[in-house]
């Protein structure tokens, strides 16, 4: 398995032009064949930045969606509202901590 995050800074007024993008794509991507979770992350510190988490059965799945037509539109469009260049990071689990649902005895990650 996959695990993909991917940060975006958006420009303050692009805001709700993003949101509306995602929700129009998300259930998409959903359904995307090897895509196994996608969930959007707010920053607390930083108001207009986004981040996307998802996991995927394996490289080449997320390496298929990014070469689809849904990924080439939907980036397409997301990136023109960037304030800033977006940082994206893969990487895949080394360890599972058995009956963990991701979050620590003290409440947070």
């Amino acid at each position: 398995m996959l695990i993909r995050i991917v940060r975006m800074t958006f420009q303050a007024d692009k805001l709700d032009d993003f949101q509306a993008i995602f929700n129009q794509s998300k259930h998409h991507i959903r359904a995307f064949p090897g895509n196994l979770h996608l969930e959007l992350l707010r920053d607390p510190d930083h108001p207009h930045v986004r981040m996307t988490y998802s996991l995927w059965a394996s490289a080449d799945s997320l390496e298929a969606y990014r070469q689809s037509h849904l990924f080439r539109t939907t980036w397409a469009a997301t990136k023109a509202l960037f304030a800033e260049r977006a940082v994206a990071f893969s990487g895949q689990k080394l360890e599972e901590v058995p009956g963990d649902s991701g979050v620590s005895k003290l409440g947070y990650l």
